[in-house]
């Protein structure tokens, strides 16, 4: 039986990157922790970082992101205080993504968007440790009963699933009205190269904008190696669709110990990868603006 602790470490904070990201920039995919005082996380199979609010806001200043969205962690499952808490306490600079059950009342989830959430998160990938979803996760199983009340308030979903089944998730889901957003590259089989089936049907959709996706390396690919093969799938993407991107760090990096990469290193990493100014500041700034509705998609 696999052990469950409610351990916590420190996160890893970043170095200053050496190239600046854009004005405005957003950093679409972090989580907060804490402070466990009043937000103790639930058991888990990793020991916890402890990233309260005032921490993440400190990662983001070193970045040199302006904004951020802020991803509701497994260990808390469907209790959205810590994530409500570090909302309101993020001078503005961030929206939420939430989870929420199937039999989740409207109300609540109109509740939610008042609090600053614009987006739930389904989670159906596996847990090295015990071949289970992650505890605490909610599976896309919940996003059809969601989807009318999501559509509604104008809420998104963000899905962290294989791409084989993220690319049935577009497809089964197109009908929603609901935009979705694929995390972690759409989690690609790397050793089965760019001209898998299931890679190429995914650029297909991003190219019909029929989802979203975020470059966000971290749990593809190896730090150590600068992420060198996991460049091939991010560049098809940018080729693709542009349009259809955002970017996010992953920070703090959850069950990876002292093999958690360096924000910094993953800014420049993108800066690198992205070298042109012009999409540099449609990912990182007008494609989270034009998702979440407040700028023209002209």
């Amino acid at each position: 039986m696999t052990e469950h602790t409610t351990d916590t470490v420190s996160p890893r904070m970043p170095d200053r990157p050496a190239r600046a990201f854009p004005a405005g920039a957003w950093d679409c995919h972090s989580h907060v922790f804490g402070p466990f005082d009043r937000f103790p996380a639930g058991p888990s199979t990793y020991p916890v970082p402890d990233a309260p609010p005032s921490t993440y806001l400190d990662m983001l200043d070193c970045v040199g992101s302006a904004c951020g969205m802020l991803v509701q962690p497994a260990p808390y499952g469907s209790d959205t205080s810590a994530l409500e808490h570090a909302l309101a306490n993020a001078s503005g600079r961030a929206v939420g993504v939430a989870t929420a059950t199937a039999d989740c009342p409207a109300a609540e989830l109109e509740r939610l968007r008042t609090a600053g959430v614009r987006a739930l998160r389904f989670n159906d990938r596996i847990a090295p440790a015990t071949g289970a979803r992650f505890p605490g996760a909610i599976g896309t199983e919940a996003f059809r009963a969601l989807a009318p009340a999501m559509r509604e308030l104008g809420v998104h979903a963000q899905i962290w699933a294989g791409i084989d089944d993220c690319v049935r998730a577009v497809d089964e889901f197109a009908g929603t009205g609901v935009p979705v957003v694929l995390d972690h590259l759409a989690q690609p089989d790397v050793a089965a190269g760019t001209g898998a089936a299931s890679f190429r049907a995914l650029l297909h959709r991003v190219r019909d904008g029929a989802v979203w996706v975020k470059l966000t390396l971290c749990r593809v690919g190896d730090p150590e190696q600068g992420y060198a093969e996991v460049r091939p799938f991010h560049d098809a993407l940018v080729e693709a669709a542009p349009r259809q991107l955002l970017w996010g760090s992953d920070w703090p990096f959850v069950r990876m110990g002292e093999t958690a990469p360096d924000v910094a290193d993953l800014a420049d990493t993108f800066c690198d990868w992205v070298d042109d100014s012009v999409l540099r500041q449609q990912i990182l700034v007008h494609n989270p603006l034009r998702l979440l509705g407040t700028e023209p998609s002209a």
